[in-house]
């Protein structure tokens, strides 16, 4: 299953004009992509807020993760100051995977952002999170936090934010997006033979693990007649006819 590092601004410094800065808001972000995550069978780990975008791009680069997302918000120059709007997402050129997923996260904000057409993915080679990452790497700038309208817009719709940003993730992963739900345990019932554990909700799908007759795991999600299951650190799915809650 599909592993993520989530890197939310560490920027205390960058004040929104109403109260707040940039990383409590992104902070609140990803907690509320948590759930999303979670429940669509994504793995992620977040970034350390003591750290810097240095620390950051280091821890990112000690393990494998297949997409390095970073969380910012905009400031305009001094004289345009209050004046710009707009949500950019910043991909490496040399990637065809950082423009894809910046195309697909991009194109999707646009439902929810006030002004579609000022919802852009954007080449880089300036951006370190972009360039200097392992994995595929963006960087989303979700608003302008010096322009009133932009900071009340993502105040106000974090929720929904963070629902289009794990839509996004699914969408280039290719797997399905599903809502969370309270966490819940189940118990595998089987005819004494395992489990299986798939990497996509179909029975067509690769085998990632197998899961004991008996055995209790966690259920993060469902979908179509499977469950999003988590077993001895194994993420993937699991058909629900076999497992009772």
């Amino acid at each position: 299953m599909p592993k993520v590092f989530l890197s939310p601004s560490t920027q205390e410094f960058n004040p929104y004009v109403t109260g707040g800065n940039e990383e409590l808001y992104m902070n609140l972000l990803a907690d509320r992509m948590e759930p999303y995550l979670r429940s669509s069978g994504i793995q992620y780990v977040r970034n350390n807020r003591s750290k810097t975008a240095a620390g950051a791009i280091a821890d990112s680069n000690s393990a494998y993760y297949d997409v390095h997302l970073a969380l910012h918000s905009n400031a305009a120059p001094e004289f345009l100051s209050g004046k710009l709007r707009g949500i950019d997402i910043y991909f490496y050129p040399n990637s065809q995977s950082s423009e894809r997923l910046a195309n697909i996260i991009a194109n999707n904000l646009k439902s929810i952002y006030p002004i579609p057409e000022k919802s852009n993915a954007v080449p880089t080679t300036a951006l370190g999170e972009v360039t200097r990452t392992k994995a595929t790497a963006v960087l989303c700038e979700l608003c302008y936090h010096d322009n009133y309208a932009d900071e009340a817009w993502l105040k106000n719709n974090l929720n929904e934010i963070a629902k289009n940003l794990v839509q996004s993730l699914c969408d280039y992963f290719g797997i399905p997006f599903i809502l969370p739900t309270a966490i819940r345990w189940g118990t595998v019932n089987t005819d004494g033979s395992g489990l299986n554990i798939r990497s996509y909700p179909s029975a067509g799908s690769a085998v990632i693990g197998s899961i004991p007759n008996g055995a209790t795991v966690m259920i993060n999600g469902e979908t179509n007649g499977w469950y999003v299951i988590s077993y001895n650190g194994i993420i993937g799915y699991s058909s629900s006819e076999f497992i009772d809650v």
